[in-house]
């Protein structure tokens, strides 16, 4: 599904109302295929993808210096799933755009997970007032990166000194300390839990041979409750793995080759990379945990169980796929068609 030859045939055929039921339809495949628990934590975050030529909603980032894209992705985080993925400029989101985001996907979701609590995580880039207001006042609960300023930093200035003066004393590398504190800001109209991560070391000088003590501060704005060296260690730093998903529907799925003019068109495309991450995470679902693949990359899987030779043979009421005596990986690839698709009485 994520091959050219595919895409190029069906991205122009469905109408942006069209695009806009598919897009949809990932979020429901997910609510309907993970089970829920009582609390699950959605990763929201994007990717620049470089555009090359006129397409539609390109725009230039200073950052990467080019024009092109920022996909927004969603990932149910247990089971590493996507449940969406929309296309949009290469800028900074709007509060206006998360809020509107998170509030159809939570709503669409609960279709399928009434009694299930959701929780956004994200950057400071998805930490906008609209959707913390939006996520507290519909019974969701949010963990957002929040940007540093001198109020922030005064209130943890006691704490900092601390730190600074234990690191001194020790022979420790790195010192780490965390505070959590209630802080309202100019444009908020409540006040807000903020954790604060402190981490004390001696960094190099520049155009100097020595080296300074300095302290590195990170500051999470949450819903949640917990103590502030849960909160940021084991809740907000653990969506790193978003990431190396994102890698995997990006690089290893091509989902950065949108080069259609029509907007709609490289959604549908979005639309169907997506789909093929669900396939390929099937696949990889269905490989047993003693096998050396258990673990490995959709490429790993494409080349050594997709992309092999078979003569296939259509009956009536199964599809019989015959494997050269020679493929090393038969063993493998009959275990994983029996497990996605078992067999009836």
């Amino acid at each position: 599904m994520a091959s050219q030859s595919t895409i190029s045939r069906l991205e122009n055929a469905p109408s942006k109302t069209e695009a806009a039921r598919l897009t949809a339809a990932l979020v429901d495949q997910a609510g309907t295929t993970v089970k829920p628990r009582q609390q699950e934590i959605l990763d929201i975050d994007d990717t620049f993808c470089a555009a090359h030529g006129g397409q539609q909603l390109a725009f230039w980032n200073a950052h990467h210096d080019e024009r092109g894209f920022a996909s927004m992705h969603i990932y149910h985080v247990a089971s590493g799933v996507p449940l969406v993925a929309i296309l949009r400029p290469a800028r900074t989101p709007k509060g206006t755009e998360v809020w509107t985001v998170i509030k159809h996907v939570t709503k669409r979701l609960r279709r399928h997970w009434p009694r299930t609590r959701i929780v956004w995580r994200g950057d400071s880039h998805y930490g906008r007032v609209e959707a913390m207001e939006w996520a507290e006042n519909n019974d969701a609960d949010c963990i957002f990166g929040l940007a540093g300023n001198a109020v922030l930093d005064a209130m943890v200035a006691e704490t900092a000194d601390y730190l600074r003066f234990h690191h001194a004393m020790s022979s420790k590398a790195k010192l780490r300390s965390f505070a959590s504190f209630m802080y309202q800001a100019g444009s908020w109209k409540r006040p807000r839990k903020v954790v604060a991560r402190l981490e004390c070391s001696l960094q190099p000088v520049a155009g100097e041979t020595g080296m300074r003590q300095e302290v590195d501060i990170r500051y999470v704005v949450t819903s949640l409750k917990g103590s502030a060296q849960h909160l940021y260690e084991n809740v907000y730093c653990q969506r790193g793995q978003m990431e190396n998903l994102i890698k995997l529907h990006k690089s290893q799925l091509a989902s950065d080759r949108m080069s259609c003019h029509s907007a709609t068109a490289n959604q549908v495309r979005l639309v169907l990379h997506t789909a093929a991450f669900w396939l390929m995470h099937g696949v990889q679902a269905a490989i047993p945990k003693t096998s050396p693949f258990a673990n490995c990359e959709f490429a790993t899987i494409r080349e050594r169980l997709i992309k092999i030779g078979a003569r296939v043979i259509e009956h009536i009421a199964r599809i019989r796929v015959q494997l050269p005596t020679s493929c090393p990986e038969r063993a493998l690839f009959r275990t994983v068609a029996l497990g996605l698709m078992p067999s009836g009485p």
